[in-house]
């Protein structure tokens, strides 16, 4: 018998786009009546490669034909390679796969309860870190984490990029600290090395794990491998999604040989992690972003656009690399205004600020059509 219910099969989630989308080449995507669009949002800081990279699809194809799946109950040879590859690139000791950055940020949170025995966490002011429980325990979202407050760990919450409160903070009692290198929900809001520095001195002062939430900030977004290379500290557990496997859905918890040798087997599982297909994606992925010069280019477009943009509408361009953020106050009429030109982007929490993300490959044809419509907008 039909259904008779009102709501739709597919649950909303987030307002989508005003039309659908059927395909992606490089940095753009096209929707259903053929027009072309400029991607500065890259789905969400997704698509590190550009949408349906050659060497990707054809890595994705091989790997499908050959073997679709198989859990961590055998060995992969295309997994095995994919933790080389992932550990050599971050600068990190050892993985473990899964398939999401909330996964990821889960165990890692995990982990540092697991190996400390302390039962608290701590985190940032506007930190965003994801929606499964210990994730959302560190999440300044009350909208989502209120409705969970009972179920939720004890946090310390501290102001991001003070040096003064951190100083004065205890950290005695916590597990682990995480942070997003470059808190990009909240607005594309940066911090000092020094404070990066006096974070990871704390953390070895007080036997806390150091977390970085590099779903956003890595796989060469800020010219570097991750912002662990590009701020000179390296933290004891660092989460990657988003784009390290260039839109195939998956996620990595690196650590150091000092966290994983204190894990044993079974402390950590997943059936789906580090399946053929994410990792083949993730092989290519890399291959990419250092054959094709990736990072060079992200500093590049940033230099650029900073240049490009002085005497616009926008007041400030904030970040590292391309992941970064348009201050100006007149955000939602430039938004508007730049989806008339066929030209995607983000907002974020801050109502004055526009986030640019897009794939690592942006050309100069989307740089030099962003700059136009930029300077060709009319403040209200």
């Amino acid at each position: 018998m039909p259904s008779t219910s009102a709501v739709p099969a597919l649950l909303p989630t987030y307002a989508p786009y005003p039309f659908p989308l059927v395909k992606g080449e490089g940095d753009r995507v096209f929707d259903d009546r053929g027009q072309a669009w400029w991607d500065f949002y890259g789905g969400h800081c997704v698509c590190a490669t550009g949408h349906s990279h050659p060497k990707v699809v054809k890595a994705l194809a091989d790997q499908a034909a050959s073997l679709l799946f198989y859990s961590a109950a055998a060995a992969l040879p295309v997994r095995d390679a994919a933790a080389a590859k992932i550990t050599a690139f971050s600068g990190m000791d050892s993985v473990f796969f899964c398939n999401s950055g909330a996964e990821a940020n889960e165990n890692a949170l995990k982990v540092a309860l697991l190996l400390t025995g302390r039962k608290r966490l701590g985190a940032f002011d506007g930190g965003w870190h994801g929606r499964t429980t210990l994730a959302l325990s560190v999440t300044d979202d009350p909208k989502i984490t209120q409705p969970f407050a009972d179920s939720l760990t004890p946090c310390l919450r501290l102001p991001f990029g003070d040096l003064a409160a951190l100083a004065a903070a205890d950290f005695s009692d916590v597990a682990g600290i995480i942070l997003e290198p470059i808190q990009s929900m909240a607005g594309i809001k940066t911090a000092t090395r020094e404070w990066f520095q006096a974070l990871r001195a704390k953390c070895d002062a007080t036997g806390t794990l150091l977390i970085f939430d590099e779903i956003q900030t890595g796989m060469g977004r800020m010219g570097t491998p991750f912002a662990a290379q590009f701020y000179g500290v390296r933290p004891d557990l660092l989460t990657s999604a988003k784009g390290l496997a260039s839109g195939v859905p998956m996620g990595a918890l690196l650590m150091t040989a000092n966290v994983a040798s204190k894990l044993k087997g079974g402390d950590l599982g997943s059936t789906f992690g580090g399946g053929p297909l994410a990792c083949a994606a993730l092989l290519a992925t890399v291959d990419v972003i250092e054959s094709e010069g990736l990072m060079g280019r992200a500093s590049e477009a940033a230099a650029w656009l900073r240049k490009e943009l002085k005497g616009t509408v926008v007041e400030g361009v904030q970040g590292e690399g391309l992941l970064l953020g348009l201050h100006t106050p007149h955000a939602a009429a430039l938004k508007k205004h730049l989806m008339a030109q066929h030209i995607l982007l983000g907002g974020s929490g801050d109502p004055q600020v526009l986030r640019l993300m897009p794939p690592l490959n942006v050309s100069d044809a989307a740089l030099t059509a962003l700059v136009a419509a930029i300077h060709a907008f009319a403040k209200p």
